[in-house]
């Protein structure tokens, strides 16, 4: 049998930047019993850049490296997912502005719609809390005057 090790196999990936994402499809698929692997007692640096926030520059990432046998269902698993991965990237969010929709980048009737949706909920939410407000408040009023003691002359 062939064995190999998990940073060999990322290198054939066809897009790297999603060697993360793999790594959490190869672990998933051990723990399913898809096909064998092991720890091995050292660590290894993904091939993925990842970036922070507001923050120039890139970083790495370093995992544990897991020792695997190469068998035709590893294969085929490998094959699927990695096809997977390279159909899945979505592009970026359009953000709504004038210029978006005016390209038709972003269809107008469906941001309308959405909108127009997302205040109806606000509006019911807010009609709600106000009725289920009024109900608590209702329930402690006592009489004036209950609870105090008269005065001794």
């Amino acid at each position: 049998m062939a064995y190999k090790k998990l940073s060999e196999q990322m290198h054939e990936l066809d897009n790297i930047q999603r060697s993360d994402a793999f790594l959490k499809s190869f672990r998933e698929a051990v723990r399913e019993g898809k096909f064998e692997a092991t720890y091995l007692p050292e660590r290894f640096t993904l091939p993925k850049q990842f970036s922070r926030r507001g923050a120039e520059g890139t970083y790495q990432r370093e995992t544990k490296e897991m020792l695997f046998e190469v068998t035709p269902e590893f294969e085929k698993w490998f094959e699927q997912t990695n096809k997977e991965l390279g159909a899945t990237r979505r592009a970026g969010n359009v953000k709504p502005s004038l210029e978006a929709i005016e390209s038709g980048q972003i269809d107008f009737k469906t941001l309308a719609a959405e909108t127009r949706k997302r205040m109806q909920a606000s509006f019911e939410k807010g009609q709600t809390l106000g009725k289920s407000r009024a109900k608590a408040t209702a329930g402690t009023r006592t009489g004036g005057g209950a609870g105090r003691r008269k005065k001794s002359a």
